[in-house]
């Protein structure tokens, strides 16, 4: 999380110290118009950043993974720029209509206008011919991007239409550049203001596009068939087997993958459930039922069927330099651990001594936690399955009561966020150097 914190004040200082540095008249500025124009045009430019940026880690760019520490982090990240350029958005609205409600109101007389200044710059005045059509997409534009962002922040609107809706976006973006490059003071262009927006406006109209013609990720994507399928109904989840004979560059332990079964739904995350074998070519991943979408899969997947598998995404690949580990898995999350096993199982050297692995559930499925016990004891690991009913709620005491070296541990979690966070901080009060020893994957994709 430190590090999404990072990213997001350092484009704002990028954005800030770039326009303060092409025009520092804020701090001179006198009068309701100056301060009105100075604020939009400044909460303007930190929208169309943030909203570029956000459109760049859109379409899954690899480069950005070691950084942040996986694509999670870098949805996460996606999130709160989308909704930091909603909150910008509406201050530069609010800017943009202030001189009209406070002459409706009565509180400020404008003054007659006078003649448009003359341009010298012919490439200024070509750019100001467009003005008023530029005000206009703008507003309008700006009502749709309101609409689209609050509905992807709603968890119940289903999934099939978040994605439609969502790609939207990228073509409002595309108006709203528009709005920006006619309305942004000419003399911005030639400061610092336009040496940072020309690369940044640059890569989130080649996102745009690639996100408007539908072709995310498909440099990472192969084709692959269904070739085994196996229902717990205990804990309402189902295992697929799939065949990717072709292409597949091969996964880590605690990867995940986009599957596509059907291209009027989209593409979901699931993590990876296997080890890679060079030999067999299968990909295992296991599906909750947790919503619309996966609530349906059992009826419409079937064995033989095509499905277009994109990745490998992810750094929760259990790589760092402590001696011993404690995984957690709450859930569903269990599944990048099961991988993990299957991959230590198959001959992989070890890179730890000790590995603890806590399954806290609240469903219970004897086939499904006899896999996983028959898993732990082929990978030499030890094995605590916590049943919400039968053995209360997992807690960060009672992990330490259990693993008494757990300060010479790292921590790997996979599961609800709530309970993740709340380990964090119970193991930081405890004394851990969380920002080092704790790995969580953050594996919520809207």
């Amino acid at each position: 999380m430190t590090k999404i914190k990072v990213a997001w004040w350092i484009i704002f200082g990028l954005v800030s110290t770039a326009w303060l540095a092409a025009d520092p008249s804020i701090f001179t500025a006198a009068g309701f118009i100056q301060i009105r124009d100075l604020i939009v045009q400044y909460s303007g430019l930190l929208a169309m950043a943030w909203m570029s940026i956000a459109l760049v880690l859109a379409v899954r760019p690899r480069w950005p993974e070691p950084v942040f520490g996986g694509l999670d982090k870098m949805y996460r990240l996606h999130k709160w720029l989308g909704i930091s350029t909603l909150a910008v958005m509406m201050i530069h609205w609010c800017g943009s209509n202030a001189p009209k409600w406070a002459g409706a109101w009565g509180w400020w007389d404008r003054p007659p206008r006078g003649p448009h200044p003359v341009l010298a710059n012919p490439i200024a005045q070509w750019i100001a011919s467009f003005h008023g059509a530029a005000e206009f997409a703008g507003e309008w534009t700006f009502y749709a991007v309101v609409l689209l962002i609050v509905v992807s922040l709603l968890k119940w609107f289903p999934y099939r239409l978040f994605f439609k809706t969502h790609r939207y976006l990228a073509a409002t973006y595309l108006a709203l550049v528009f709005h920006a490059v006619v309305l942004m003071k000419f003399d911005y262009w030639l400061s610092t203001v336009g040496a940072l927006f020309v690369p940044l406006l640059g890569s989130g109209i080649w996102a745009a596009i690639i996100v408007l013609f539908r072709r995310v990720g498909v440099g990472h994507q192969v084709r692959g068939k269904i070739v085994a399928m196996q229902y717990f109904p205990g804990v309402r989840a189902l295992k697929v087997t799939i065949d990717v004979p072709e292409g597949w560059i091969g996964h880590k332990p605690g990867q995940f993958v986009f599957a596509t079964s059907n291209n009027s739904e989209g593409a979901h995350p699931y993590t990876i459930a296997s080890a890679w074998n060079e030999n067999e070519r299968r990909i295992t991943v296991i599906v909750k039922e947790l919503g619309d979408h996966t609530d349906r899969l059992r009826e419409t997947l079937r064995v033989g069927l095509e499905i277009k598998i994109e990745g490998p995404y992810g750094c929760f690949t259990f790589e760092d330099t402590c001696p011993d580990q404690i995984w957690v898995g709450g859930g569903i999350g269990i599944t990048p651990f099961i991988a993990r096993m299957m991959h230590l199982s198959g001959g992989s050297p070890r890179l730890v001594r000790t590995i603890h692995l806590f399954h806290a559930t609240a469903d219970y499925d004897e086939d499904a936690l006899a896999n996983l016990a028959a898993d732990a004891e082929a990978a030499g690991v030890h094995l605590h399955v916590m049943v919400d009913e039968r053995d209360g709620k997992l807690s960060g005491e009672r992990i330490r009561a259990i693993v008494p070296a757990w300060r010479r541990s790292s921590i790997w979690f996979c599961g609800p966020v709530g309970l993740g966070q709340g380990l964090r901080r119970d193991f930081a009060s405890a004394g851990m150097a969380v920002d080092r020893q704790f790995h969580q994957e953050m594996f919520a994709m809207r």
